[in-house]
């Protein structure tokens, strides 16, 4: 037996390493990008703790060279499916039941191995599958997996030390139960950190999970899998289904035992979810939480008093880091026309000094995008600037796919501020640029919150407090995540907990405790000492 009140102290977020040359960790990241070049992993569906084997298998290359195999891995199919949502219910039996701090133990010495002994692996399976430099590589796969880790166990541990008041003759307790049922996980390509935290979030409350990672993002979900099984979570907690969306999906959305949804990835995709359903309402146990975290139209807008030097490289990296494919991205500006002369000059000339390469250079600041698909689609937009009248690049717009998916990080500029570029989600290193009249500032604000269905990120650049209150109060629900004279990329776990509204997501701020209340059915318990053994009250006599 084991008795105590256990305590997890705020922890500080995982300290970024820089990778500068001749260091001890850009030595580590080296050889593990070397390694894992030199041999193909095979990857099985992972249930209840085994590895499957099914009859449809694919490879993985990678986004930089379409000749450099990573893995081979297994698709599930209907059986495999049913398989995956058994084991987490019978899993479950026993995992909700394991002592909090138990669970807890498990997720933090995953944050310690990848701290430790697996950073530079994590980090080079990020780097080779998901086409990441090492710096987006490091506050990514590293760092912000490790804090969402220690944080969310922290956060538990709170949420649980909450509450409620207890008069006398009385004792109030809150149980915060697990959902009843198990929980999907569906996780994006493009960050390493939700891919983990999507499953895991559930998990360490008592949940467990269905977790089918993006086929573009199965290499490095390999690895965490690995991780997490090493740190000692049981067989069946969390099951791996490589496969179709279409295929997982709709087979788990159906089931009467879903009780959650976390997922990261289109907002079309999302809406496919909530309508499913929706439709299937009647079927389930208990009504699913669905939590959803999609795309964006994100800004910066500028005001005549904003600095240009640290605007330009606001733009430059909010816009092209990790080649735009953020759902943060910095991929539509509003600039006023007092500063646009100099701001071109600025923005041209920083954009051009972009060296753009394989991963393992560590000059490149531009990389591949992640797939064919992803390709020709950004493709497609820049080719439709070139043949617009109301669109001129002005920077870029050249791309080559015959080694790898290479798109230059391409500047728009247009007459229109609703351009195609200016509204639609693009999703990879294409920025446009609307130029406004000076005396034209707020009906510019109101225009960039009207013009697109989103409400995830966006920025406003200004020395002028006042310029500044006005953005705010404008564009209030424009943005979930709202930065003042800085990029809108780069929220930090407990520092800007992250999430959007309107077609951006339901914001249940991944990074809080919030989030983790999502996963929580909650019970009170109400105990009375002395029962009352007469049923009159005082005013009947």
């Amino acid at each position: 037996m084991k008795n105590g009140f256990y305590h997890i102290d705020l922890p500080k977020n995982e300290p970024v390493l820089q990778y500068r040359k001749d260091s001890e960790e850009r030595r580590e990241l080296e050889n593990s990008l070397e390694e894992l070049k030199k041999k193909a992993v095979t990857i099985h569906p992972i249930i209840n703790g085994k590895r499957i084997t099914t009859k449809q298998k694919f490879k993985v290359t990678s986004p930089q060279d379409h000749s450099l195999v990573l893995a081979e891995y297994y698709h599930v199919g209907t059986e495999e499916i049913d398989l995956a949502i058994e084991s987490t219910l019978n899993a479950k039996k026993e995992w909700a039941y394991t002592p909090w701090e138990e669970r807890a133990s498990i997720f933090l010495k995953a944050a310690a191995l990848i701290s430790g002994p697996y950073r530079s692996l994590i980090n080079a399976a990020t780097m080779l599958g998901q086409g990441k430099n090492a710096y987006q590589a490091e506050i990514d796969s590293a760092c912000e997996w490790i804090d969402f880790l220690r944080f969310n166990v922290h956060f538990m541990s709170e949420l649980f030390k909450e509450q409620p008041y207890s008069p006398d003759g009385t004792w109030n307790r809150m149980d915060y139960r697990p959902l009843d049922g198990f929980v999907f996980a569906a996780t994006p390509f493009n960050f390493t950190a939700i891919a983990g935290n999507l499953p895991t979030a559930p998990a360490m409350i008592g949940n467990t999970v269905v977790w089918k990672p993006a086929t573009s993002g199965i290499y490095v979900a390999y690895f965490m899998m690995k991780i997490l099984e090493e740190a000692g979570l049981p067989p069946g907690v969390i099951n791996l289904v490589p496969g179709e969306g279409s295929i997982v999906g709709d087979q788990i959305l159906t089931h009467p035992d879903l009780a959650g949804v976390h997922f990261t990835g289109s907002t079309k995709t999302f809406q496919h979810i909530w309508r499913t359903i929706g439709n299937n309402i009647e079927k389930y146990r208990s009504y699913p939480r669905i939590v959803g975290e999609t795309g964006g139209k994100d800004f910066i807008f500028v005001h005549c008093s904003a600095d240009t030097q640290s605007l330009a490289t606001a733009l430059v990296r909010g816009s092209f880091e990790y080649q735009g494919q953020k759902c943060s991205q910095a991929s539509r500006a509003y600039i006023p026309e007092c500063l646009w002369p100099k701001l071109k000059e600025e923005l041209i000339t920083i954009t051009r000094d972009l060296a753009m390469g394989p991963v393992e250079d560590f000059n490149n600041f531009i990389n591949p995008v992640i797939s064919r698909d992803a390709f020709d689609k950004i493709t497609s937009y820049i080719d439709f600037v070139k043949n617009s009248e109301e669109g001129e690049i002005i920077q870029g717009g050249n791309y080559d796919d015959s080694v790898g998916y290479y798109i230059e990080p391409t500047i728009v500029v247009t007459t229109n501020p609703r351009f195609k570029t200016m509204t639609e989600e693009i999703f990879g290193p294409v920025l446009t640029l609307y130029i406004y009249p000076d005396d034209k500032y707020e009906e510019t604000l109101k225009e960039c919150d009207e013009a697109t269905g989103y409400g995830l990120t966006g920025s406003i650049f200004a020395t002028d407090r006042n310029a500044i209150i006005l953005a705010e109060r404008i564009l209030e629900y424009t943005a979930g995540n709202f930065y003042i004279n800085d990029k809108p990329t780069g929220s930090v776990v407990n520092q800007q907990p992250f999430g959007g509204t309107r077609a951006s997501g339901t914001n249940d701020k991944a990074g809080s405790k919030m989030n983790l209340l999502r996963w929580i059915s909650a019970r009170s318990i109400k105990e009375t000492f002395v029962p009352p053994k007469d049923y009159h009250y005082p005013y009947m006599k």
